[in-house]
């Protein structure tokens, strides 16, 4: 079974953590913008994966199994995409972050 994998309805939001990742790279004193190509081809194949098999990944608590998170490895570190399970046909993504930014938990 294949599922739908979308943003949240506020497609601003996800919007803006794929412009603010891709900025965190940029950002740096030698700005490099093959690692950050890298790292959005990383992210987009994530996305991708989730079309499969969304159940695969773990429990982002223990009160919601629908819930998830998806850890994405890239370098020394990575990113954690957030999403939930929303039927058998739809999963949506609630936000996506990098490992080392200040507010990851």
């Amino acid at each position: 079974m294949s599922f739908q994998v979308r943003f949240t309805e506020d497609a601003e939001d996800a919007e803006n953590d794929l412009i603010r990742l891709y900025e965190l790279i940029l950002n740096k004193e030698e700005p490099d913008w093959t690692l950050a190509a890298r790292a959005i081809d990383a992210i987009k194949g994530a996305i991708r994966a989730l079309e499969n098999s969304p159940f695969s990944y773990r429990k982002a608590g223990p009160d919601n199994s629908f819930l998830r998170e998806l850890i994405i490895p890239f370098g020394a570190s990575g990113y954690v995409l957030l999403f939930e399970i929303e039927d058998d046909k739809t999963v949506t993504i609630l936000a996506l972050r990098h490992q080392r930014e200040e507010d990851y938990h």
